[in-house]
């Protein structure tokens, strides 16, 4: 028997949102108002998705299939109608059909599956990620006189997530990051980039990183 596809108000954007990771939105487009208000009413999730084609603001934007459906975590009215609005990503969907009978695009959809097996790859993998990324937080912070110590996720597919939210990725790196279903694989590809950052921050000028950045999952000292 086939699953059903779960219907989930979508909320095109220029940037990729992970699993487990927060964001920030501003939302003033009428339509955007009534998906917020409709998600909060019906206790459902906004889902995340890559702009394709089209623009943030106006006419319907063409999304990319694979997605983030988020929880809405806190909303700030403005007396004109506009709303701040904070969501943290839960888990990725992949849209099989849109729907534009409402005023904001509608996706029907079923989840995407992770393999995320044990296995001697994937732990060194997930080790070498960890260290890397260290040394890479550590050289954000060195001059800053800061001392950081993280609190790693011990789920290696939070881990890559985490990781793959705070390396200075472009849109389409992430969404593949996204598209990803193996963790392993997702830990490989990030490997080279978080090295390449490292190396980098040692020798050019680079853009540091402030505690707000990771103040979900660092405690300096």
């Amino acid at each position: 028997m086939s699953r059903a596809l779960e219907p989930i108000p979508l909320f095109p954007l220029a940037t990729v949102l992970f699993p487990y990771a927060p964001l920030q939105l501003h939302v003033f487009e009428d339509r955007y108002r009534q998906l917020v208000g409709d998600c909060l009413e019906k206790g459902l999730p906004v889902g995340i998705v890559l702009i394709k084609s089209g623009s943030e603001v106006g006419a319907s934007a063409e999304p990319y299939l694979v997605g983030t459906a988020a929880r809405i975590e806190k909303v700030h009215r403005y007396e004109d109608g506009r709303m701040d609005v904070v969501v943290v990503g839960e888990r990725r969907f992949r849209i099989r059909r849109l729907d534009e009978s409402e005023p904001y695009l509608v996706g029907h959809c079923e989840p995407v599956v992770e393999v995320d097996e044990d296995s001697p790859r994937k732990d060194a993998l997930t080790m070498r990620a960890r260290e890397s990324f260290q040394l890479y937080v550590e050289g954000m912070f060195a001059q800053q006189a800061v001392n950081v110590k993280i609190n790693y996720p011990t789920d290696p597919l939070a881990l890559s997530f985490l990781i793959a939210n705070y390396l200075p990725l472009d849109p389409l790196e992430r969404q593949r990051m996204l598209e990803l279903t193996d963790t392993a694989e997702r830990l490989a590809g990030l490997i080279p980039e978080i090295e390449r950052q490292v190396v980098e921050a040692k020798t050019t000028a680079y853009y540091r990183l402030s505690r707000n950045h990771l103040q979900d999952w660092i405690h300096p000292n």
